[in-house]
């Protein structure tokens, strides 16, 4: 499963109500693949927000049986 973040640095970003967040991953805003276009618009959005270097990255998981 492919889904897609937004980093800046080795910190993810939280969106809400137009607010950005620097946060772990497990707090972090992910959206599915199929979504690039409008992650690419919230990326200005982030990157005019006070994280100029933000970028968006594959996030790839894997599910295995434990």
């Amino acid at each position: 499963m492919e889904l897609l973040v937004i980093k800046n640095g080795a910190d993810y970003i939280r969106i809400k109500d137009k607010s950005y967040s620097a946060v772990g991953l497990d707090k972090a805003s992910v959206f599915p693949f199929e979504g690039l276009a409008k992650v690419k618009d919230q990326l200005t959005d982030v990157q005019a927000g006070g994280f100029p270097e933000a970028a968006i990255y594959r996030l790839t998981l894997t599910e295995t049986p434990l």
